[in-house]
């Protein structure tokens, strides 16, 4: 029996390791049949020999005329088609035609596969090692029939590739997607993200990641996201998870899944309607999958990320038990969020700057949570000045309607502040930057403003804001000379009344206290009920002239 041997060369470019290597060429064995040409006539592919063809092998719109007894010596699979067929066909001289369907590669790694087993040199580089690897795995190319046959030749080589290579192991990961189904099922992805995660473990850095202040201070541990960020979603996903059974600090896979996301989903506009049915599938299958893969440890992925997967997830209507945990997992994070972790663009000009909606969804659902369970760690206090923060910062945008900044406003108890000075702020920035709302709307904004809730300063300002509504500055007025008649009668002082005014003099000086007069308090009160019946009067006027005015302009 003829010996049958390969030999590996190294002749074109590539780079393994960092240095400069050639692709694997496999050298001719000895055959008993050697085509001397291998002759391409569109559509046809024909192994011109001393023996004439006896073999048809169809792929796609191509047709291979080859040789049996070389194609069987190589292929179980040809084999068993030749021996199933030839034994129902009567001897003659028309060549035998089968049809094959499905080969990983297609036509382009059968005529690799062809100058192989007629010996003919070929080369083997990682664009096309996984599709002619797969290929041989389908034909069942396997040391049974030859030894050095094609599987064992190319999982030399792709091994080799993959421990050695960096780029190579992302271009062979690259040639899978056309071939997932075998490059699944022959763990090449696998063996390929397991490479990659061992690489990345390898970097003293990542083991010490912490989270940069800025995207420009991460260079030192990022240097694998950009390549990472061009694999395709279901390979994205076998890499983080390599990644992450190797030890890799959280933070900093995270930040990995944040780059590849926002690489991805940069282009994606609130104009789904113009998406296809399957893009949109596609999208909305990538979301679920990356909520899927975050890591679970505390604080270990950034509420702004979480918040854009919110709104992404909202968009593409993903399932409600992964909004949920989306939902919960900012809530708890509240307490120790800064108003830019909140801030979430919108894309369209005709929507507001920032997307409240979502900063909504997870006000709703800490406020559920903190009514249900009062040994919740979040603290009410910090979470209010954040979402007055919050407030202040999207009221100044003039495309905010007074519904979504009512919802903002109106969707922490009152028990969650402190005080309401920085809300009133926001209030003021809003009705500033929104000079055109009716009185009404002014009023139903500033309904949650309370006297007694801001600060002597804030009061002052209050009774100075000719932005505010009539009716709350007259409440204020009225509220503040109330406050200083208790306060005077509290403290035993004597009145002297003006024409002008009422003045209050304590004498510091007397050893006794003079009683106060009841007859001079009397007369202080209806002094203030004067003043409110005016005031009233004038904002009664007011009413009637601004619906007098809008009759004028219709």
């Amino acid at each position: 029996m003829m010996k049958k041997e390969f030999e590996f060369a190294v002749f074109e470019k590539g780079t393994v390791g960092g240095k400069s290597v050639d692709p694997c060429n496999l050298l001719p064995p000895n055959l008993p049949v050697l085509a001397h040409t291998l002759e391409h006539t569109q559509p046809n592919w024909i192994a011109r020999s001393n023996s004439p063809t006896d073999l048809i092998i169809q792929i796609g719109d191509s047709s291979f005329h080859l040789h049996k007894v070389v194609m069987a010596s190589r292929s179980e699979y040809l084999n068993r088609l030749v021996f199933e067929r030839g034994s129902n066909r009567e001897s003659g001289g028309e060549s035998l035609i089968i049809q094959i369907k499905n080969l990983p590669g297609g036509k382009k790694s059968f005529k690799s596969i062809v100058k192989f087993c007629y010996g003919r040199k070929f080369d083997i580089t990682a664009s096309n090692i996984a599709p002619l690897y797969c290929a041989a795995h389908f034909l069942e190319m396997s040391e049974d029939l030859q030894q050095g046959n094609l599987i064992s030749k190319t999982e030399a080589f792709l091994t080799f590739l993959i421990i050695s290579s960096w780029k190579d192991t992302f271009q062979i990961l690259k040639t899978t997607e056309s071939i997932s189904h075998w490059a699944k099922d022959l763990q090449i992805v696998k063996r390929c993200s397991q490479a990659i995660a061992l690489k990345v473990c390898a970097d003293s850095n990542a083991s010490n990641f912490e989270r940069p202040l800025s995207e420009t201070d991460n260079s030192v541990h990022d240097w694998w996201f950009e390549d990472v960020s061009f694999l395709r979603i279901d390979h994205f996903i076998e890499v983080i998870q390599s990644i992450k059974r190797c030890g890799i600090k959280p933070e900093l896979v995270s930040s990995c899944i944040e780059h590849w996301t926002r690489k991805w989903f940069s282009q994606i506009r609130l104009g789904l309607d113009k998406e296809t049915p399957k893009s949109l599938t596609l999208h909305r299958i990538s979301i679920e999958c990356l909520i899927n893969i975050l890591p679970a440890e505390e604080n270990s992925v950034t509420c702004n990320f979480l918040l854009h997967l919110l709104k992404a997830g909202v968009m593409l209507k993903i399932n409600s038990e992964l909004l949920c945990v989306l939902e919960r997992r900012v809530a708890l994070m509240l307490d120790k969020c800064r108003v830019p972790d909140l801030l979430v663009k919108n894309q369209h000009e005709k929507h507001s700057l920032y997307d409240v909606t979502v900063v909504l969804r997870v006000l709703r659902f800490y406020v559920c949570g903190m009514s249900s369970n009062h040994s919740a760690k979040a603290k009410p206090n910090s979470v209010g000045r954040l979402v007055d923060g919050y407030l202040v910062q999207v009221a100044r945008d003039e495309n905010l309607t007074m519904e979504s900044f009512k919802s903002i406003v109106e969707a922490l108890p009152q028990n969650a502040r402190h005080c309401d000075d920085n809300l009133y702020r926001a209030i003021d920035m809003y009705l500033k930057a929104h000079p055109n709302l009716t009185e009404e709307d002014r009023t139903d904004i500033c309904r949650n403003l309370e006297y007694h809730r801001l600060s002597q300063e804030a009061r002052k300002h209050v009774m100075k804001n000719d932005r505010l509504p009539l009716k709350l500055t007259t409440e204020f007025v009225l509220l503040e000379q109330v406050n200083m008649t208790t306060s005077m009668t509290s403290n035993g002082s004597s009145y002297r009344r003006t024409q002008a005014q009422t003045i209050m003099r304590v004498n510091k000086d007397l050893e006794r206290r003079e009683i106060v007069n009841a007859q001079e308090i009397n007369m202080m009160r209806k002094d203030v009920e004067m003043i409110k019946s005016q005031l009233l009067k004038v904002y009664s006027c007011k009413l009637k002239l601004q619906k007098q005015l809008k009759g004028c302009i219709r």
